[in-house]
């Protein structure tokens, strides 16, 4: 493989877009929370996807994200970038930019809204890494964007160097275990859904990228550590505890609204209001204040 894929394992926040009072993106706020993110050992940052709220962004405020993560960041942690848009020039418009800050890899889900067959989704994914020289993580997640990727066309897009991984968001764990074989050995394979990191990362991916993540980054990275050791038995156990959270903020008006306010409660830096149409939560929620106290409980026990 072309490039050196080490980088690319354990924790990967998938960073919430923050905005300040006038719904500006709030760049102090923005690597403030990617250093916070860094003192507590998640390995990188997955900025501007969904829990990015990238598709509400326009490709300024996209710049601006990749800007800020970058510097907070380092050479401290890897950084990833998702450049996917409804059109392919707009997407690589993205990349270079991204290519230009120095990034370590870009990422992309399919042109969006537009059934489009196989042979334009890659058409759509290759020009993008066509355009610079930085790897290519596909990004996968068929809830969203309507599309599963096919194996075949996943074999096709293997044959290009510079796809180096996969951020594979659908519920199958098979599908985890495919992907990485199927890819190799130097192929990364992210577990996209929080609720089985465990059985993502058993299954064969290297690494997860997760929304949910960014309110509890300590429980990832002691869940990861288990896993890491061998640990299976108290890892399955800490994965429950988990998953209470995830579920708590599921339950709320909003994911990103709830996750917003747990980030503003915990660690004292303003995640502010997701953009409409997602809704908000207050902070002083009394949702927002138990799961805040629920997982400051559990990181009390690592």
């Amino acid at each position: 493989m072309r490039y050196n894929t080490e980088k690319f394992k354990g924790v990967f926040v998938a960073l919430n877009a923050i905005y300040d009072e006038n719904d500006n993106i709030n760049t102090d706020a923005v690597k403030a929370l990617v250093k916070k993110y860094k003192e507590v050992g998640i390995s990188g940052i997955y900025a501007c996807g969904s829990t990015g709220e990238g598709f509400l962004l326009n490709t300024d405020e996209r710049k601006q994200i990749a800007e800020s993560v970058k510097e907070a960041a380092g050479d401290e942690m890897a950084v990833i970038v998702h450049v996917g848009c409804a059109s392919t020039k707009e997407s690589i418009e993205l990349a270079k930019h991204a290519e230009k800050i120095g990034v370590d890899a870009i990422s992309a889900v399919p042109s969006v809204y537009y059934r489009l067959p196989e042979k334009s989704i890659a058409l759509h994914w290759n020009s993008i890494t066509e355009s610079v020289d930085l790897p290519f993580i596909i990004y996968n997640i068929p809830q969203l964007t309507g599309y599963d990727l096919s194996y075949n066309l996943f074999h096709e897009m293997l044959k290009n160097e510079k796809v180096i991984g996969i951020k594979n968001s659908s519920d199958s764990t098979c599908q985890i275990e495919r992907f990485a074989s199927l890819g190799g050995k130097d192929f990364v394979v992210f577990n996209g859904p929080d609720e089985q990191f465990l059985a993502g990362r058993l299954m064969g991916a290297k690494a997860g990228i997760g929304g949910t993540y960014g309110t509890m980054p300590e429980l990832f990275v002691h869940l990861n550590a288990l896993i890491e050791k061998g640990n299976i038995e108290e890892a399955k156990v800490w994965q429950s505890r988990i998953n209470e959270c995830i579920f708590d903020l599921l339950a709320c008006p909003s994911l990103y609204g709830a996750s917003k306010a747990v980030i503003t409660r915990r660690y004292g830096i303003p995640a502010g209001k997701p953009r409409l149409p997602f809704l908000p939560l207050d902070t002083n929620d009394e949702r927002a204040i138990k799961i805040s106290d629920k997982i400051n409980k559990f990181v009390e026990m690592i």
